[in-house]
């Protein structure tokens, strides 16, 4: 087994070779097999255990056990104890799930300080028929019918090509010690179950079932490769550049079919998983909208938009600005002048005298009405964004400038008629922009 295992990793892991990395040690042999044979490729690595303090003296037993495995091999060891149940309570999430949160937090904190370039884990073959048949079982797609990655980020699973019985043959022909955590057994926990009671099954029915689902899981994980590079190349295509975020035609969709497979490809990777709510969103009325974590899709007009959410929440109250000159929010600035001097889209002249309450900038209402510049009477600002064929994003970035409760400017479109510079002006504002 050592030498498929370096050819393994030289084949599709060198740069483990090169850069010291830390392997997560349960104690149990998948972690302690994992631990050998990088040892005996001559890898620089650390350990790094933790204990979760959900088995009495057994966990304090695996700390021991992890400390002296680490100075057997000689190699640096970390180790980190969480209280478990109490965080699992107060984050209300299940133990398995509290215990992950915990312990990828912390190997990334390792990773971040401790100058080393990537996590090991001892995922084997089993582990990733068992994700398999879990993703298959809640419904899936290709991506989570590939099983376990063999990489993500900065996490690397070397053992994912061998099986269990194959790490327990290796270890026990090596004399290699381990610890058993007894909970494994337990069939209550549904991946414990499915490789205590299904997996037998399946191997009964057909003798070679681990070897064929080897096979195809490196068949659907080619597929899926395939599938991504084609779907990336697709996306540079149609995804065009615009208000910081992307645009996509609604008529280069049509072509697609079926259609709801190829926009969940394209929008997978900002987060959308709901195949249902995107394709419906192609039929709906401009300016509806669906959400992800990170980005929203509009649909507008003959297109859909795509943008990803600010980093800060969007500034839509009210703020405040003071008539002293100096730079103002949305780059504004306020300064008294003897006369009107260039004009363009990012200046605005007003007669100081009309201005009767607080300067204040907010976004569009629902409602907000104004009197057009050189214009009789007034218009919806609804209206006036439609015949400027402003597009959802763009109404939603929009600012106005006003006074009270009274539109002065549709920042760098339109200014109101009530505010204008007459002949019997006598002080004269100069309000400038830089958007």
């Amino acid at each position: 087994m050592t030498d498929a295992f370096r050819e393994h990793i030289v084949k599709s892991f060198p740069q483990i070779l090169e850069n010291p990395v830390i392997i997560a040690c349960s104690g149990g042999v998948d972690s302690v097999v994992l631990s050998h044979l990088c040892e005996r490729c001559g890898l620089d690595f650390a350990l790094a255990h933790c204990n979760y303090h959900l088995r009495g003296e057994d966990s304090d037993e695996d700390q021991r056990f992890t400390s002296n495995l680490a100075d057997s091999l000689g190699v640096r060891y970390f180790t980190i104890s969480f209280d478990t149940e109490a965080y699992a309570s107060a984050h209300k999430l299940s133990i398995q799930m509290a215990a992950r949160e915990l312990r990828y937090r912390w190997f990334s904190e390792l990773l971040s300080t401790q100058g080393y370039s990537c996590l090991l884990t001892a995922h084997h073959l089993d582990d990733a028929l068992e994700t398999f048949v879990i993703n298959l079982s809640r419904g899936t797609g290709l991506e989570g019918l590939t099983g376990i990655p063999a990489e993500t980020d900065k996490v690397v699973r070397p053992l994912l090509p061998f099986t269990r019985d194959e790490i327990l043959v290796f270890a026990k022909e090596q004399g290699i010690q381990w610890r058993e955590d007894h909970s494994n057994e337990e069939t209550k926990y549904l991946r414990n179950k499915i490789r205590h009671e299904l997996v037998p099954v399946l191997r009964e029915l057909h003798p070679t079932f681990q070897r064929n689902f080897r096979k195809t899981l490196r068949f659907l994980t080619h597929t899926s490769a395939m599938l991504s590079n084609y779907i990336d190349g697709l996306r540079e295509e149609i995804f065009e550049p615009y208000q910081d975020g992307y645009r996509i035609s609604l008529n280069e969709l049509e072509d697609f079919e079926p259609l709801e497979a190829y926009l969940y490809e394209l929008f997978k990777p900002y987060g959308f998983t709901s195949w249902g709510d995107i394709a419906g969103l192609t039929n709906s009325l401009s300016g509806k909208e669906v959400r992800s974590s990170t980005h929203r899709l509009i649909k507008d007009r003959e297109h859909l938009i795509l943008q990803e959410f600010q980093s800060k929440p969007a500034e839509s109250e009210e703020r405040e600005i003071s008539l002293d000159t100096g730079d103002l929010p949305l780059g504004l600035k306020v300064e008294q002048v003897m006369e009107i001097e260039e004009k363009n889209n990012t200046i605005l002249y007003v007669d100081k005298e009309t201005l009767n309450d607080t300067l204040t900038v907010r976004k569009w209402q629902k409602g907000d009405y104004f009197y057009p510049l050189g214009m009789d009477g007034k218009k919806k600002v609804s209206k006036f964004f439609k015949d400027e064929k402003m597009d959802a994003v763009a109404k939603q970035k929009q600012w106005l400038l006003c006074c009270g409760d009274q539109i002065v400017w549709i920042i760098g479109r339109r200014a109101d008629d009530r505010f204008k510079i007459t002949a019997d002006t006598k002080e004269i504002l100069k309000i400038t922009t830089n958007e």
